[in-house]
């Protein structure tokens, strides 16, 4: 199968480490001239230089084709916790507002960045991380499952949005994967994480690497506003 993605401009945000870096390594596989955006970089958090950043690209190679809204970060606390008739913790403003920041404002900027680019060149291709905890919830992840719920929300806004422009629009949710970073966990997590799979084992970055590619490419012509699940059958919580 021709995935027509020969000499495609592709942007990853995040592109440096895991999921992003896998995903970068693909799409190169596949003879496109890719662009990462990584911190200290690009910071996706900031509009100035995300659209300094596409502006740059496009004076260099012409054209957007694809961008994947890869870059995002953690950081886990319960609403509040309680212990002994007390609150013992809860998540503070800061951590709450640095995954909203990154993970929600960040794939917002990148997009309304790339968008007039693609307009202008007859159409693109938007791939937006979102998480099996954007549809299913997690414990101690507030922040970072409401974000992920809000790029399912962005994916099929915009993919209504700018389809007349030929642009298509989808979501990947990755399920348990097992990046370099989640390979540095107790095993006794590692266990657990795959005991909830019903395929018994985690995922590589190169399983979600080969969802975003094939969303990108002709093979995917007529998706549109699709959340792909990658998670090895995963329900979370059983």
């Amino acid at each position: 199968m021709d995935l027509n993605l020969s000499n495609k401009v592709v942007i990853v945000t995040g592109g440096a480490a895991g999921i992003g870096r896998a995903t970068a390594a693909r799409f190169r596989d596949e003879g496109a001239v890719v662009v990462v955006w990584d911190l200290p970089d690009v910071d996706v958090t900031q509009a100035g230089a995300v659209n300094a950043a596409a502006a740059a690209v496009v004076a260099e190679h012409g054209r957007i084709d694809v961008l994947v809204n890869n870059a995002g970060i953690l950081r886990d606390a319960q609403l509040v916790k309680w212990k002994d008739g007390e609150v013992v913790g809860m998540m503070d403003d800061a951590t709450f507002d640095a995954v909203i920041d990154v993970n929600l404002r960040g794939v917002f900027l990148c997009a309304r960045a790339v968008v007039p680019h693609m307009i202008k060149a007859g159409g693109g291709v938007i791939l937006n991380a979102s998480s099996i905890v954007g549809i299913y919830g997690n414990f101690g992840q507030t922040n970072y499952a409401a974000t992920k719920a809000g790029v399912i929300n962005f994916t099929k806004s915009w993919s209504r949005e700018l389809g007349r422009y030929g642009i298509r629009v989808n979501a990947v949710a990755p399920g348990f994967i097992a990046t370099e970073m989640v390979k540095q966990m107790p095993a006794k997590i590692l266990d657990s994480m795959a005991s909830h799979t019903p395929l018994a084992k985690l995922g590589e970055p190169d399983d979600i690497a080969n969802a975003y590619v094939f969303l990108a490419s002709d093979a995917a012509k007529f998706v549109s506003g699709a959340v792909l699940s990658v998670d090895g059958g995963l329900v979370l919580g059983t």
